[in-house]
């Protein structure tokens, strides 16, 4: 739980944004490769990585910036300035961009989508433990032998024993990408493996919203991402059933 890692002259290497690059190297690398192998384009993973990075971070930035609204109007510059993003806006964006990415290149969105799920759940398990490092998106007191106990200047409060929620959710993203690489295989519809990926994430991060202790936001008794959830999953499930229901037909 170190963010500052090593400095290279006046440069300083930060946890969360080393961790960010190799989670998105990881994301570009295996979808290049399960693209080529899946006679798949990886030229177009390529283009849609890159977009995606740009739309992902900006998204994520942005609902951020909704989600800490008062803040923002009161101190901008410590809103913007700050390492918080909100994972749901990046996914979103990106996912917004590819759609488009698509419909302009006259490619299927929902192979690309299957294709990188598991891609883009690889890359969120490495943001997580960027997470990890900086402190931020930390779980509850707790007494229990998981707590972890964070440094002064971490975004996490000091000195208090602290559920790892960060690594939990890492650990859930790795699992997903296994399971959906291994479902690949049995898949038949296009847009199953991404359905799936939406109802395991969305399922996932709602229930370990519970855990989280960090000022996100709150939709009535929901939190924003728990609320953003719920629409994650409706959607998976809708596309699972209409990939059903087409394939009965």
């Amino acid at each position: 739980m170190h963010n500052d890692l090593f400095r290279i002259g006046p440069v300083t290497i930060h946890g969360y944004g080393l961790m960010i690059a190799v989670g998105f190297l990881c994301c570009v690398l295996m979808g290049m490769y399960r693209a080529r192998r899946l006679d798949r384009s990886p030229e177009a993973i390529l283009d849609i990585a890159l977009i995606g990075i740009v739309a992902g971070f900006l998204g994520a930035k942005l609902l951020y910036v909704i989600v800490e609204f008062p803040t923002f109007l009161e101190k901008p510059a410590s809103v913007l300035r700050s390492e918080g993003f909100v994972v749901y806006g990046g996914i979103i964006a990106g996912v917004v961009s590819a759609i488009f990415y698509c419909r302009r290149k006259k490619l299927v969105f929902l192979q690309y989508f299957d294709l990188a799920a598991p891609s883009i759940s690889l890359a969120q398990g490495f943001g997580r433990i960027g997470c990890f490092l900086a402190g931020c998106c930390y779980g509850r007191p707790t007494q229990s032998f998981l707590g972890v106990v964070f440094p002064e200047g971490s975004m996490a409060p000091a000195g208090v024993k602290l559920l790892p929620t960060q690594l939990f959710s890492s650990a859930g993203d790795f699992l997903i990408t296994a399971v959906l690489l291994v479902y690949t295989r049995y898949s038949r519809r296009d847009g199953n493996v991404g359905a799936l990926y939406m109802l395991l994430y969305g399922v996932g991060r709602f229930l370990l919203e519970f855990l989280r202790f960090d000022p996100r936001g709150a939709v009535g008794g929901l939190s924003t991402s728990q609320f953003i959830s719920l629409f994650i999953v409706a959607g998976g499930i809708t596309l699972l059933g209409w990939n059903r229901k087409k394939g009965k037909a």
